[in-house]
């Protein structure tokens, strides 16, 4: 079976079982039994390198001595399986004993299993669902390389269902950010609301072509780390860390806002690298913001994340950072607390301006990346906008970014200079101090609006939606901080 077709053969075995409802408890459903196939491929290799291997799962709930159909009608199926799934499988796994002295690799599946359920009914759908999981190939190296694509149409299919659509950044920008970054073995590289781990796999992709020696795979297996808060898209991370050979995922399930005062990580809770795309729109209350500093208290997600990053970003380390254009033009108090922080501990050297449609069918919002080091206060900062390749309006499901757009601003990169086109600028400098008399509006070298235009109808009412979108952040956030002003929740 194809890949293309792996994903969609599941989810139509899923669609005929009355227990799972919608395309999300599809998802979760194809994942925990993802997990288990790929855990025990990889207890496979671990085995083989040490014969002392003990597996944390009690023998007869791996996945080798109950999903696998050897067709001769001894396996599993209908109620029997259920009552092994529900009654065996997950009490036990929810249940794992652990202590001081489990590795990651043992306390992940606790971890992946406490959140989760069987939702399927029918134990008959549930042995064809285990057997086209089971009859992917791992070992394979170019067919486990190219499982990244189930991940991708998985990620798409969340979206689709309108459900923590916020996990998926596409690719071709994952992968510019971590080119821009040049990651070596040697950093520490974190992401602090990590998903299903999209920006740590480019990351590791360009980390595995740096490895020679053992040494160096050593490094590789401990280079990188995540959080995240959402039991779904934390077990598809652990499980994609697992299939890039990450024996020990350091991957937490927890909210990077709580783990403590931002004030008091040490430098060994720092890093060299820091690459995401924060979750923004949401909201925190206010037990949450009293881990930040009084002048940095925001209830807005994207807000916090800047800080949490700032504080936890190691002295000459750098960051690469997806921010909505709100952070860039909004200048309410608490915006430009974080913004003067970052200008005057960071050097925040480039900001690139991506179109609005990077994230469609998705959303329209507009973004930016923000890359800065903590090296020296900012003195400059280059704009760069990566205008629509030639030939698109916008960028769609069937016609999504890929990393040659990017090609114009990685030859810019090496050699930065002034561009204008029609009169607009596409890449400007500003010194820090015309930042600070622009009132720490960052809105610059923006796409360009052409008054005299007359649009279509459907355009028009597009680009005064946007419009509206833009004053709709404005509004809210100037009311979040009235209301923090007037302690009201």
């Amino acid at each position: 079976m194809s890949l293309n077709n792996f994903v969609k053969t599941i989810q139509n075995i899923m669609r005929k079982d009355a227990g799972v409802n919608g395309n999300a408890q599809r998802i979760e459903q194809m994942a925990w039994i993802l997990f288990l196939k790929i855990y025990d491929h990889q207890e496979k290799n671990w085995e083989f390198d040490d014969d002392n291997y003990k597996s944390i799962i009690p023998e007869e709930l791996r996945w080798r001595n109950w999903a696998i159909d050897n067709r001769d009608g001894k396996a599993l199926t209908g109620d029997d399986l259920l009552d092994f799934v529900n009654n065996k499988l997950f009490p036990c796994l929810k249940n794992l004993e652990l202590n001081e002295y489990s590795k990651r690799n043992e306390i992940i599946v606790k971890e992946v299993f406490e959140d989760n359920n069987n939702y399927m009914k029918d134990g008959v759908l549930l042995r064809q669902v285990v057997n086209v999981i089971d009859d992917l190939n791992l070992a394979n190296q170019e067919y486990k390389h190219a499982f990244g694509e189930i991940y991708e149409r998985i990620l798409k299919d969340l979206q689709n269902a309108r459900d923590s659509g916020e996990f998926y950044t596409p690719r071709a920008v994952t992968d510019f950010m971590a080119i821009m970054l040049e990651p070596q073995l040697t950093d520490k590289i974190a992401d602090f609301a990590c998903g299903t781990g999209g920006f740590l796999t480019s990351v590791l992709k360009l980390l595995d072509g740096k490895v020679i020696s053992s040494e160096d795979r050593d490094l590789y297996k401990e280079s990188v780390y995540g959080i995240e808060k959402k039991p779904l898209p934390y077990m598809l991370c652990v499980t994609n860390m697992l299939l890039h050979n990450i024996d020990n995922p350091n991957i937490i399930h927890g909210n990077s806002f709580t783990i403590k005062h931002v004030r008091d990580y040490t430098d060994e809770e720092k890093f060299d690298v820091v690459i995401m795309n924060p979750p923004f729109g949401g909201n925190e209350n206010k037990s949450v913001q009293n881990n930040f500093p009084n002048d940095l208290r925001s209830a807005e997600t994207a807000d916090l994340f800047m800080s949490v990053i700032m504080y936890r970003l190691k002295k000459n380390g750098r960051a690469a950072v997806i921010l909505p254009d709100g952070f860039l033009f909004n200048t309410d108090n608490i915006k430009v607390s974080i913004k003067k922080k970052l200008l005057s501990e960071f050097n925040l050297h480039t900001i690139i301006r991506l179109p609005p449609s990077v994230f469609s069918p998705y959303a329209s919002i507009a973004t930016n990346i923000l890359f800065f080091e903590n090296t020296h206060p900012t003195e400059e900062t280059w704009f760069y906008r990566v205008d629509m390749p030639e030939g698109y309006k916008h960028f769609s499901k069937t016609k999504p970014m890929r990393l040659e757009h990017f090609n114009e601003a990685t030859e810019w990169w090496d050699n930065k200079k002034a561009i204008e086109v029609d009169g607009f600028d596409k890449a400007r400098k500003y010194t820090i101090q015309e930042i600070i008399e622009n009132d720490y509006d960052l809105d610059l070298c923006g796409f360009p609006h052409k008054e005299e235009e007359i649009l279509p109808p459907r355009e028009l009412i597009a680009h005064y939606q946007k419009e509206k979108a833009r004053l709709n952040v404005q509004i809210d956030e100037t009311l979040d901080e009235i209301k923090r002003i007037l302690d009201i929740e």
